[in-house]
C-alpha cells in the first residue's frame, strides 16, 4: 500500500488496511483511499433506497429524514421533487428535475439530503455493517449510533456552508465528481457556527476530489464544505461516527420510554416524548420547609411514573441488544413478516443471534431487532448454539431438544428470527 501526503491529506493506493488506518488516520488526519473494494454502496441500490426514504406521508408533508434545497433555499413542500421509482436512475431523476425546476425558478442547482439512509435497504445495510465491523474491533462500537446520510445534487456547495460536525466522517463517492474542502481550524472570527460565503478563506483550505468507488475520511475536528466540481450532479453517502458531545437527554429518554426510531432520523423528536415541566424554575420566594421548587417536583413525579425497576431492566437490555446486534447502525431496516416454518423446512443462520435472560423469559436479538420469547435460557441455548454453526438443519431437528409444550414457542422464535433476516431457508 502506497501513501502519498498532499497537504493535510494522505492519498492511499491499495486495499484498505484497517490496522494502518487506525494507527495513522483515525482521529488524526484525512485520507483519500482509492478504489475501495468491496464497497458497501452500489449505485442502483442507493437510488432504490432514496426513493423509499423520501416517500412523504401526504402530499403536503415533508419526510422528517429528508431535505431538499433549490439554490441556497430549503424547500418546505418539495414532494414532487423527490426521486421516484419510475425515474429509474439518478440520471432519469436529474432529467425530470431539470424540466420541473425550469418551470419553478431560474435556479437549476439543487441538493437532496437523506438522513438515516442505512435504514431503507436491507442488503446495503448488511454490507455497511460488515464493512465497519473491523473498525469497531479496533476503536470500539459507537454506542450512540453511527449515522448514514445521502447527498445528491449539483449544488454550488453544501446547503449549510462551511461547518464542523461532532462526527468523524467516511464519504463514499458513488457517482459523479464532488470536491470536499477542508480547514484544520475555524477559518473565520465572527461569532457564527457556519458560513455560506467563504471565498475570503479559500487560500487557507485544502481539497480532495474522490472519484466513484473512492472513500474519503476526515476527523471530527476539521471544518469542511462540499462543492460541485463542474456543475453536474454527484451522489455520495456519508457515514458519521460520533466523536464529540452526546446529549444525555437522549439516553434518559431511551431508558425511560424505549428507543424511538424517529429520534434517530429526527434528533429533536427525543425532546418531545417526555412531559415538560410547566412551572418556572425560579419562584418569587423560596419554598418553605425545605420543599423543592414546583418545577423539580413535576420532574420527580414524571420519573416516579416511569421508573419501574422491571421495566427499566428490560429497556436497558433491549437497547443494548439492539445496538450490539446492529453494530451501532440504528435504526435497522424494518423486519419482514414472519412466515410459517414446517418441521421439514431446512434453515441456516445468516446473522448472529444475541440473547439475554429476563426473569422467566428470554430476549433475543438479530440485525438490530429484539423479540421477547417465553422460552427459558436453558431451553433456547441448545437451539441457538446449533444455529450458530451456520450449517443447514431441519426445523424439526432444531425443535426436537425442546419439551413438547415449548416446541411451538421455539417455532415462533425461528419464524421471527427469519423475519429479522437472521435465518434463511436452505434451497
Amino acid at each position: 500500500m502506497t501513501t502519498t501526503p498532499v497537504s493535510d491529506l494522505d492519498v492511499v493506493r491499495g486495499p484498505l488496511d484497517w490496522d494502518e488506518f487506525a494507527a495513522r488516520h483515525w482521529d488524526r488526519r484525512p485520507v483519500l483511499i482509492k478504489a475501495v473494494r468491496p464497497a458497501p454502496f452500489e449505485l442502483p441500490e442507493v437510488f432504490a433506497a432514496a426513493t423509499l426514504a423520501t416517500r412523504p406521508a401526504g402530499p403536503y408533508l415533508l419526510p422528517p429524514n429528508a431535505q431538499f434545497a433549490v439554490g441556497r433555499f430549503q424547500q418546505t413542500e418539495p414532494a414532487d421533487w423527490f426521486p421516484r421509482a419510475e425515474d429509474g436512475t439518478f440520471d432519469g431523476y436529474r432529467r425530470r428535475l431539470d424540466g420541473e425546476l425550469a418551470a419553478f425558478s431560474a435556479e437549476r442547482r439543487y441538493a437532496l439530503v437523506v438522513h438515516a439512509f442505512h435504514a431503507f435497504h436491507a442488503g446495503q445495510w448488511e454490507r455497511q455493517r460488515a464493512f465497519f465491523e473491523p473498525l469497531w474491533e479496533r476503536s470500539g462500537l459507537p454506542l450512540s449510533g453511527a449515522i448514514t446520510t445521502l447527498f445528491h445534487g449539483n449544488y454550488e456547495h453544501t446547503p449549510v456552508g462551511v461547518h464542523q460536525d461532532r462526527f468523524a466522517t467516511f464519504m463514499f463517492a458513488v457517482e459523479g465528481r464532488k470536491r470536499m474542502r477542508f480547514w484544520r481550524r475555524r477559518p473565520w472570527t465572527e461569532p457564527v457556527t457556519t458560513k455560506l460565503d467563504y471565498r475570503a478563506h479559500l487560500a487557507d483550505s485544502f481539497t480532495a476530489e474522490p472519484e466513484p468507488g473512492d472513500l474519503l475520511y476526515w476527523p471530527a475536528d476539521y471544518y469542511h464544505v462540499g462543492e460541485s466540481v463542474d456543475g453536474r450532479a454527484a451522489t455520495s453517502v456519508n457515514v458519521g461516527v460520533p466523536r464529540g458531545e452526546h446529549r444525555a437527554v437522549y439516553d434518559v429518554e431511551d431508558l425511560l420510554l424505549g428507543r424511538s426510531p424517529d429520534a434517530t432520523v429526527d434528533p429533536d423528536a427525543a425532546l418531545v416524548r417526555l412531559p415538560a415541566a410547566t412551572a418556572p424554575l425560579s419562584a418569587p420566594e423560596p419554598p418553605a420547609d425545605g420543599a423543592l421548587p414546583e418545577a423539580l417536583e413535576q420532574t420527580l413525579r414524571v420519573f416516579r411514573e416511569y421508573l419501574d425497576p422491571d421495566r427499566m431492566r428490560e429497556q436497558v437490555a433491549t437497547a443494548s441488544l439492539a445496538t450490539w446486534s446492529a453494530s451501532g447502525l440504528c435504526p435497522a431496516p424494518p423486519p419482514g413478516t414472519p412466515r410459517p416454518l414446517a418441521d421439514t423446512t431446512t434453515v441456516r443462520a445468516r446473522a448472529r443471534v444475541l440473547y439475554e435472560p429476563l426473569g422467566a423469559a428470554l430476549l433475543c436479538a438479530a440485525n438490530g431487532h429484539v423479540l421477547r420469547s417465553p422460552l427459558t435460557r436453558q431451553q433456547a441455548e441448545p437451539l441457538l448454539h446449533r444455529l450458530a454453526e451456520r450449517t443447514p438443519v431441519p426445523v424439526g431437528e432444531l425443535l426436537a431438544g425442546l419439551p413438547p409444550t415449548a416446541r411451538e414457542d421455539g417455532r415462533r422464535l425461528l419464524e421471527t428470527l427469519e423475519g429479522f433476516r437472521a435465518l434463511t431457508r436452505d434451497r
